[in-house]
């Protein structure tokens, strides 16, 4: 009889050792899969990310840019570039001097453009990023060799500390040193989905959303300046929620695009063009993507009825107070580089 304990004590010590083997063996293999992953990100993007030298009233810093086009065009933070002068991206071995196109502290980020033949990174989509996607992000820290940087992706966040952002940002768990401000963040096809703008006390990030760069981008392209869309709508949140949106009408600007085109203060906002509306966040997101001139569609309950708008945007108005319409929260926006610099540590980014 104890032979047989004996024996099956062994048997059982044997199958155990080969399970655990198995999981270890298991666990490396997907380490070795997601490093093999992170460096081949890194192989196809590297020779787009350059390195931004420049001085301000704090001295000479140094950040990160990517290129968006081959004529030299390049992507990065508002803290590097933002106030700055005497810029130059490091390209290889390469110096060529850096300026400004523009720069949108209300987003964070700047444009800037080399005169050169450039790589440059494809455009990704951020609307596929979500809780838990992987991300790389690849940057100058410090005053090292460019590097890639990985972690996932925390939220998709409209606000922090009670503060709201001008748009939705990535926040992404990856962990961010100085030097690497204006940094792309990549999907795991090496596509730009959002660029580094900010850091939280060196352990994650915001990310602003490529599309929304893009659309300040080709502001500036088609316009000369950024331009803001103004519909002339407030928002408040519903008492109750009509068709699963919180997003109420309150106040109505007069002769607004709004009031004209027949919303009423109590109307419930379910969709602004492609942007489901659940929040009156959702409404300042979408606001974000508006520009005078555009042609909106607007789908609301009223009571019973579900109802489709089309509004055209106008300029927005210049008086005091129009910043608490054009469907936008009547809460604090970050407007300046100070604003940001107020509760997001920004000088560290740099």
């Amino acid at each position: 009889m104890a032979a047989v304990l004996t024996r099956c004590t062994a048997v059982l010590a044997f199958v155990g050792s080969s399970v655990v083997a198995q999981e270890t063996a298991a666990r490396s293999s997907v380490a070795d899969t997601i490093a093999a992953e992170v460096r081949s990100v890194f192989e196809h993007t590297k020779k787009a990310v350059v390195q931004i030298e420049g001085n301000d009233e704090h001295g000479h810093f140094s950040g990160t840019g990517f290129f968006i086009d081959p004529a030299g065009t390049l992507y990065t933070s508002y803290t590097i570039g933002g106030e700055s002068y005497d810029l130059v991206a490091r390209l290889g071995e390469l110096k060529y001097p850096a300026r400004r196109l523009f720069a949108d502290p209300r987003s964070g980020v700047a444009v800037l453009k080399v005169d050169a033949e450039t790589p440059f990174l494809s455009i990704g989509d951020s609307s596929k990023v979500a809780v838990g996607s992987p991300i790389v992000a690849v940057g100058y820290a410090m005053d090292l060799p460019l590097s890639p940087t990985f972690g996932t992706v925390a939220g998709i966040e409209m606000r922090l500390h009670d503060r709201y952002f001008a748009t939705r940002h990535i926040r992404a768990n990856v962990c961010v040193q100085r030097g690497q401000g204006g940094a792309p963040l990549l999907n795991m096809q090496g596509d730009v989905v959002g660029v580094l703008i900010a850091n939280l006390e060196g352990n994650a990030c915001f990310g602003l959303p490529i599309e929304a760069a893009e659309k300040i981008r080709m502001d500036y392209v088609r316009h000369g300046d950024t331009r803001r869309g103004f519909l002339g709508i407030g928002v408040e949140p519903a008492a109750v929620s009509a068709i699963g949106s919180t997003a109420a009408i309150g106040d109505l600007t007069a002769d607004s695009p709004g009031e004209k085109g027949g919303l009423k203060p109590g109307d419930v906002i379910l969709q602004i063009n492609n942007h489901s509306i659940s929040s009156p966040e959702d409404v300042l997101n979408a606001a974000f993507f508006i520009a005078p001139e555009d042609d909106v569609k607007l789908r609301i309950a009223r009571g019973k009825e579900t109802l489709n708008f089309d509004l055209t945007a106008e300029s927005r108005p210049s008086a005091p107070g129009a910043a608490r319409t054009a469907g936008e929260i009547p809460m604090f926006l970050p407007g300046s580089s100070s604003d940001l610099r107020a509760f997001i540590p920004a000088d560290l980014d740099r």
